[in-house]
Parts: C-alpha cells; sequence; structure tokens
C-alpha cells in the first residue's frame, strides 16, 4: 500500500481536527459575501501539538527545499503570525509580520520586527483564497525593500484568480495541501457523500455565483 503524500496527510489532519468543515446541505457565509460549502480556520490547528508540529516541519521543509538561503521569515497576519513564528524558530531564521495596512496609531508601522533592506524574505501564509491579503504583504515588503523570494501556505481552494493573481505579482507560491486532495480524503474517510461530492465540485467551478439548492 503506498504511503501518503504530504498533501493527503495535511488534508486528513485538517479533517480529524475540524480545522476544516464541509456543509455542502447548509452552507457558510464567507467575508467576501460568497455562499460556501466549505469553511477553513487552521488556526484550530495550533491547539493540537501534533498536527501543529507537522504543518510546521512541512512548512519549515518547503521553506528549505525551494528557497535554501533566506534572511528571515514573514508572517501574514493574523493567521499567518504564529506559523511563521514557529517556522521561524525551528529555521532559526528572523521574524517579522505583515499587517493588512499601517497602523493608525503609534508608530505608524505595517511591518513588525526589523526587516533590513535587501533581506530575502519567504512569506507564512494558512490559507489561500483568492491571495489578496498575501499581497499585500508582498507589497508592504517590497516596498520596504525587501526581495521577496516566494511564499509557503498551508492550504489553497486553488481558485484560478488566485493563481493570475500571484503571476502578475512575479510570486512563487507553495502550498502542503488544496482543495482537491481535501475532497478526495473527506470522501474516503465518509466525511462527505458521493451526491454531497458533486456539490463541492460545482461549487470549486464558480465560487462567487454558486448557492445552495
Amino acid at each position: 500500500m503506498a504511503q501518503p503524500t504530504l498533501a493527503e496527510t495535511v488534508a486528513s489532519m485538517l479533517l480529524e481536527v475540524k480545522a476544516v468543515r464541509l456543509s455542502p446541505d447548509q452552507p457558510f457565509k464567507w467575508a467576501s459575501g460568497w455562499n460556501s460549502p466549505i469553511y477553513c480556520d487552521n488556526r484550530i490547528t495550533l491547539s493540537f501539538p501534533k498536527v501543529r508540529t507537522a504543518i510546521k516541519n512541512g512548512l519549515a521543509s518547503a521553506v528549505q527545499a525551494y528557497w535554501g538561503d533566506v534572511d528571515i521569515i514573514a508572517g501574514v497576519a493574523t493567521a499567518g503570525i504564529p506559523q511563521g513564528a514557529l517556522v521561524a524558530d525551528w529555521l532559526d531564521l528572523p521574524f517579522c509580520y505583515v499587517r493588512p495596512e499601517p497602523k493608525k496609531h503609534g508608530m505608524g508601522n505595517q511591518i513588525e520586527g526589523q526587516l533590513k533592506p535587501g533581506q530575502k524574505v519567504v512569506l507564512i501564509e494558512d490559507l489561500i483564497s483568492t491571495g489578496g491579503s498575501s499581497l499585500k504583504a508582498v507589497d508592504a515588503l517590497r516596498e520596504a525593500g525587501a526581495n521577496v523570494l516566494g511564499m509557503v501556505s498551508i492550504f489553497t481552494y486553488g481558485f484560478e484568480i488566485a493563481d493570475k493573481n500571484f503571476a502578475e505579482k512575479n510570486l512563487k507560491v507553495y502550498t502542503l495541501s488544496n482543495y482537491e486532495t481535501l475532497i478526495k480524503e473527506a470522501v474516503a474517510k465518509n466525511y462527505v457523500s458521493e451526491s454531497q461530492l458533486i456539490t463541492l465540485q460545482e461549487w470549486r467551478h464558480n465560487p462567487s455565483e454558486w448557492k445552495a439548492n
């Protein structure tokens, strides 16, 4: 029997600790206004040491494999902050994090921590949907003079708009797991039925217009 891939292992863990919830019959409402049969909250993984460690190791290994020479790790606020700090600690690298926008008080920082112009940065993100929040962080880092090598995320929905946005910004992205793998694992482990699988596939192809039956 073949050993599970990293993507399959991570997807299975996300389902096991209920970091991902699938509800095709009673969809969730996203902040964007989209109706969705899936909700992903990777912050929950922080409460489970085994899962937290597996994700930390996966993220850190990806940083080493794809961008061996890195000066600093940056987390995308807010959910990417703890994940990024864990990775930076594991790799014994400096850490900073990037807010969605500059603070309205105090020093007015958007980047928290010490970042020097020219430093080679890898971003850590927890979840990719359209890629908007990630790219705000990329813009802020580049404006500060950083050399953004790429980004690693725990999970992606795999939307075409995200791929397009990342390509336009020339950002290389690696993810530990993805929507297609998650759904396969959900069916294999009886989290969803075959009929619900059809709903999940329909949503994935047109999420902004999808409505539950």
